[in-house]
């Protein structure tokens, strides 16, 4: 193999003449240095200018100004079932022993029964109205023996649960002292994904605490139920900012920070909000009735794959599979009955599972639909009605 230097030689000689015209650069600065120096007027640091229009992210300052305010920290007593942790209780005792352990109880404590227990937790919110409607998670409230809100300018609030709904994990509370309240809005358009969103709650105690992030995706199912719509976002979320807003830049509500994803239990940036969609209807409820009523169908149901539609002669893979019909329950009562593929709600076409369960539920209990199935390779129209959903 032979190798050809004559390239080289031409680089190495074009090179030595760059070299050449960089030492005379660098000679002539030099003399131009050296004049400046002889001039008359003192010469003075100059501070570095930008020029032209600089890219610079967003400052959320003015728009937390507003809206932080309306955020509180929500801290919750919970009294826990009186347990005797599998020890029995004096009765159980023969009658010396049993007066031994009555005689060495604390005064006005009865040994003979287990005593329940109390327990503290804590969580955020924000306040929907100015006469003091909150919204916060259902999980943060749980079995609430009383329930205390801290403003962002630290007083202290009594308040009470107006009702809650378990299937969406929020809950709505009210101040129970008269006043006016800053608050905030729900916002009636949908985020689009990489929009930017800030969360503000009180992460391990610290309320008034702020972060930024873009929405990551929209439309998540976790698997907490069939109502699962989840925003995804990548602000920091950590454990306390459950019922938190997430807020868009113009301080508006587009979700309620519920879950994160986290191996550590720490933030690593996948964190869930309620929308604002899902949150105004259940509010609503919760404010008129102080629960939610929702339609329901009694039917176990499964996906239609795309073998499944093979099978049943469907020429698209969509609608909800029939398992089993609840017996006497309003699917069974209208003739719908295992087998049959649900298509459609009044004209509406089902998606999936999912889409079935989410649009029955908003049909009120008692109205009338139109379910249109495939079966035995055509389609049928069913008349329908709504059954009333169990309390969870």
């Amino acid at each position: 193999m032979t190798t050809n230097t004559t390239p080289s030689r031409s680089i190495l000689k074009r090179g030595a003449l760059l070299a050449g015209a960089a030492t005379l650069g660098i000679g002539l600065a030099a003399g131009l240095a050296d004049g400046a120096l002889k001039f008359d007027h003192p010469a003075f640091a100059q501070p570095i200018q930008l020029s032209g229009v600089q890219n610079q992210l967003p400052s959320f300052a003015d728009m937390v100004e507003k809206a932080k305010p309306a955020v509180v920290s929500v801290r919750v007593t919970q009294t826990a079932a009186a347990s005797d942790d599998g020890q029995g209780n004096l009765d159980d005792l023969p009658p010396g022993l049993r007066r031994f352990f009555e005689q060495q109880a604390p005064r006005g404590m009865n040994p003979g029964r287990p005593q329940p227990r109390q327990g503290m937790s804590q969580g955020s919110g924000f306040f929907i109205s100015q006469d003091g409607y909150v919204v916060t998670n259902n999980h943060v409230v749980d079995k609430a023996s009383e329930v205390q809100l801290v403003t962002d300018d630290g007083k202290t609030l009594n308040a009470k649960v107006i009702g809650t709904d378990p299937r969406t994990d929020l809950a709505l509370l009210k101040v129970t002292e008269s006043g006016s309240y800053p608050f905030v809005q729900l916002s009636t358009s949908k985020p689009r994904i990489g929009d930017w969103v800030l969360a503000v709650g009180n992460p391990f105690g610290l309320g008034g605490t702020v972060t930024a992030g873009i929405v990551s995706a929209q439309g998540r199912d976790i698997g907490s139920g069939p109502y699962d719509d989840f925003l995804q976002i990548d602000a920091a979320v950590n454990r306390g900012n459950s019922g938190g807003p997430t807020f868009n830049q113009q301080g508006q509500v587009v979700g309620v920070n519920t879950a994160i994803f986290s191996p550590s239990g720490g933030n690593v940036g996948i964190a869930f909000a309620i929308p604002a969609s899902t949150v105004e209807q259940v509010v609503a409820a919760l404010k008129k009735d102080g629960r939610v009523s929702r339609g329901f169908i009694g039917v176990q149901i499964q996906p239609v794959t795309s073998e499944v539609a093979d099978a049943i002669g469907l020429k698209e893979a969509h609608g909800a599979l029939v398992a089993a019909a609840e017996k006497d329950g309003p699917a069974a009562r209208a003739g719908i009955r295992r087998g049959d593929t649900i298509l459609s709600v009044d004209g509406e076409k089902i998606k999936d599972a999912r889409d079935l369960s989410r649009k029955i539920a908003t049909y009120a209990p008692g109205s009338k639909a139109k379910i249109t199935v495939w079966r035995d390779g055509k389609e049928r129209e069913i008349s329908f009605e709504v059954g009333r959903q169990p309390a969870a």
